[in-house]
């Protein structure tokens, strides 16, 4: 096999290890058949044009249209022009598929269905790698920079992927590089001499194969490479609302720090998902469960353009928690016990838990941060399939002891009032006058917590972009339109340029209450909420968002024309009966929306739209006949050799002439039989010569190294004795050959010679000199077909 196209396969491989971090990511996984078998083909152009050869850019451009034309057919074939060449209508409809791709990647929780818009993102993205490889390491023979191209894939993938096998996917693209680079390595070794490999070597003598010791020397190095490279490979992880799981903090347990990630992008995707999946399963002691919030983090620390959790110290989980900050003696309580079961999918850092806790009985390596009365994983501790018990605290404040609280300390003021001088004055300005005319932050704080979910008009949507910069708030202020992450961020801003207290609280809404008593908490139940501080009350849920969780008792609304919301009322998502409710339009008022009498504005699921495609039995069809085509391209060495070796050692006639051509068969047998374990054919040699350097470097046993020699003392009787003696057994004695060099040869050269045998490349020369046979042909036929000069038309 040529340099070349040995480095064209391992370029094959490299990119498919690489491409296996995708996996995870999409079910199910048979796009990757359909990937290879195209990616084969892509490689198997390249080299065939390189074989012509064609210049270095058209080799590429060859490549490049025969993978456009593939995907025309498998993606867009009812829009093309015979079903494989591309036109303006197959362009749209690429466009198409891949918007309906973007759209399903942010719709979808992972493993998102293989929609035929995920499907053409993940096989044209491997398609342009895969060329980027190819280009970079056979065609401009330099393999070290095609690593950049396999590093995008893997990161990308990496990046997006939950699986707990991140270790496995690093190893898998990193041995493809690997054995890219050992490859190309190899290739220029070559260039100095022989390179041979196979069946075991003797160590000196002229036959000895010199460069194999640094080609050996750079597969133990990359080994130990890769091995270092294993132990402290980081994990990555996911969002608040994502599966998680490297833990946090520092040391034994005795203390350290934690600091959280932004949860923006974490729980719009869970709104959005298509499929509800079930997160937590609960039980409760309480009757009802539709203020039953789950918190996971507070978000205290605000920029100007976005909130996030501030640095915290944690220390060991207390057997009692302590007294909430803030909560007085006179506050009406009682206890609440929720037994929580986590899904075995669902791998998050923080516990979730009703606030405020007082108690929590869990087994694993978990932390306490005393601030935000959160408990953390710890080294890898996550929530993934554990069943814990909370004791919460049921806090009744009243709305009279909320009004009539008193200033709380400078220093909490202080840090949980602070805005930037950035935030646009629209924030403040707005603030003031939603709330002009109140007598206390508790009525300053029903009236935007109305403001935004009664009478300002506001509309729920979970497809409105978070936002960046410092007027996202001031932004959505005036579109009037987000989901909870806009409206728990705005109250809370709004709620600090009063001089209340504010933060926001990350977690899940009051889940679906089962037939069976429990409680099923779901991804689209990711919820945000803002908590405002009252001295005597501590913090202090609040609702702004319409049609999401539940309205607090206490926010009685003091806003002229508005009823006092019903402290029962929930969102549909808390209700287990399905809502006869008409949608939501211009005859859904506000007072409406408050009291939760209009249909969710939630984006209905869509399905994947595949009527332009291919129905799923011709799916299946054209999937089998790639997966079988495949396995031929795969195996073809193998069954060639077969054949040949059957034609060579099969029956043969009685004359002369017959029994020569045997002979001379079977000896090429032998010889491309010590050809496929490494020793290459030498025709400077006379048969007997070559017999003794096959049975010396193949370190044959004596019955096989006399079966060689007998055949070739037959072939000298057929090319040189003037009435050759036929012996007979030949063909016996080629088998026995077969079988010592099986014997001798260790597994991997056995392995190598039965499915990529060295001696198939007698198919590329066949090929070669039948093409420069015809191409001889042609050029002496074509004076004969010119017309003579002098000739008249």
């Amino acid at each position: 096999m040529s340099g070349r196209a040995r480095l064209a396969i391992c370029a094959w491989v490299a990119t498919l290890l690489a491409s296996c971090a995708l996996l995870p990511l999409v079910s199910p996984a048979t796009w990757i058949v359909q990937a290879a078998f195209m990616l084969a083909i892509q490689t198997g152009v390249g080299a065939a044009t390189r074989r012509v050869p064609l210049a270095r850019p058209l080799t590429v451009a060859a490549q490049a249209l025969v993978t456009l034309l593939m995907l025309t057919l498998v993606f867009a074939h009812a829009q093309a022009l015979a079903w494989i060449v591309p036109g303006p209508e197959a362009f749209r409809h690429f466009g198409d598929l891949l918007q309906q791709g973007s759209d399903d990647v942010s719709r979808y929780a992972i493993p998102a269905p293989l929609h035929d818009g995920i499907r053409l993102m993940l096989i044209g993205g491997v398609l342009v790698i895969g060329l980027a490889v190819d280009t970079l390491a056979v065609t401009f023979r330099s393999a070290a920079p095609a690593g950049l191209p396999l590093l995008a894939l893997y990161s990308v993938a990496a990046g997006l992927s939950e699986s707990g096998y991140g270790w496995l996917w690093f190893l898998l693209a990193s041995s493809g590089y690997l054995m890219l680079l050992l490859a190309e390595g190899r290739d220029r070794l070559a260039q100095w001499g022989r390179v041979f490999g196979g069946a075991p070597r003797t160590t000196s003598g002229p036959e000895s194969s010199g460069p194999l010791a640094p080609v050996r020397t750079g597969r133990r190095i990359g080994a130990v490479a890769m091995a270092i490279a294993l132990l402290p490979l980081p994990t990555i992880s996911g969002g608040l609302l994502d599966t998680a799981g490297t833990g946090v903090g520092a040391g034994t347990g005795g203390g350290g720090t934690i600091s959280a990630v932004n949860p923006l992008v974490s729980l719009r995707d869970s709104l959005n998902v298509d499929e509800n999946r079930q997160v937590l399963s609960l039980r409760t002691s309480t009757n009802d469960s539709s203020d039953m919030y789950l918190r996971i983090v507070s978000l205290d620390d605000f920029d100007g353009t976005t909130w996030k959790p501030s640095q915290r110290h944690i220390e060991g989980v207390p057997g009692t928690f302590p007294t909430p900050t803030g909560l007085g003696a006179d506050i009406k309580r009682s206890v609440i016990q929720t037994r929580i079961s986590a899904a075995d999918w669902y791998a998050q850092d923080w516990l979730p838990m009703p606030y405020p806790p007082s108690g929590v009985k869990i087994d694993g390596s978990w932390r306490y941060e005393p601030v935000g009365m959160t408990v953390v994983g710890d080294h890898g501790q996550n929530t993934r399939g554990v069943t814990y018990t909370v004791n919460s605290l049921d806090v009744q404040p009243t709305a009279e002891q909320l009004a009539t609280a008193p200033e709380p300390s400078a220093n909490l003021r202080k840090q949980y009032t602070e805005v930037p001088k950035s935030l646009p004055a629209v924030v403040a300005d707005t603030a003031r006058t939603v709330t002009a005319g109140s007598t206390s932050h508790y009525e300053q704080a029903v009236k935007l917590q109305d403001y935004f979910a009664v009478s300002g008009g506001f509309q729920y949507d979970t497809q409105v972009d978070v936002g960046t910069g410092r007027d996202a708030i001031a932004k959505f202020l005036k579109d009037k339109q987000g989901f909870c992450v806009h409206f728990s961020f705005a109250m809370a801003a709004m709620a600090r340029t009063l001089g209340i207290p504010a933060r926001v609280a990350v977690g899940f809404a009051p889940g679906t209450p089962e037939a069976n008593g429990t409680v099923s908490v779901g991804l689209k139940d990711a919820h945000a909420w803002p908590e405002l501080y009252f001295e005597g009350v501590g913090w202090t849920r609040f609702e702004p968002t319409p049609n999401r969780g539940s309205v607090p008792s206490y926010t009685q609304s003091t806003t002229p024309g508005s009823d006092i919301p019903d402290p029962a009322g929930s969102s549909a998502a808390t209700s287990a009966a399905p809502s006869a409710a008409p949608s939501t339009s211009a005859s859904c008022t506000a007072q409406m929306q408050k009291l939760e009498g209009c249909a969710s504005q939630a984006p209905a699921i869509v399905a994947g739209d595949d009527s332009n495609g291919p129905s799923w039995l011709v799916e299946v069809v054209l999937i089998s006949l790639g997966v079988l085509l495949l396995l031929a391209l795969l195996f073809s060495p193998l069954l060639w050799r077969t054949r040949m070796r059957s034609v060579r050692l099969g029956a043969h006639g009685r004359g002369e002439a017959e029994a020569a051509i045997h002979t001379l068969a079977v000896w090429e047998e032998v010889t491309d039989t010590a050809w496929d374990f490494g020793i290459s054919p030498d025709d400077s040699l006379t048969p007997r010569k070559a017999a003794a350097r096959i049975v010396r470097l193949g370190q044959l046993d004596p019955p096989s190294a006399a079966s060689v020699h007998r055949v070739a003392d037959a072939v000298e009787q057929v090319l040189y004795a003037p009435r050759p003696q036929l012996a007979a057994g030949l063909a016996k004695d080629a088998r026995r050959v077969i079988v010592g060099f099986r014997d001798t040869a260790d597994r991997s050269a056995e392995l190598r010679a039965l499915v990529a045998p060295r001696s198939t490349v007698r198919v590329v020369w066949a090929l070669s000199a039948w093409w420069t046979s015809v191409t001889t042909r042609a050029a002496a036929l074509r004076p004969n077909l010119r017309k003579p000069s002098d000739q008249q038309g």
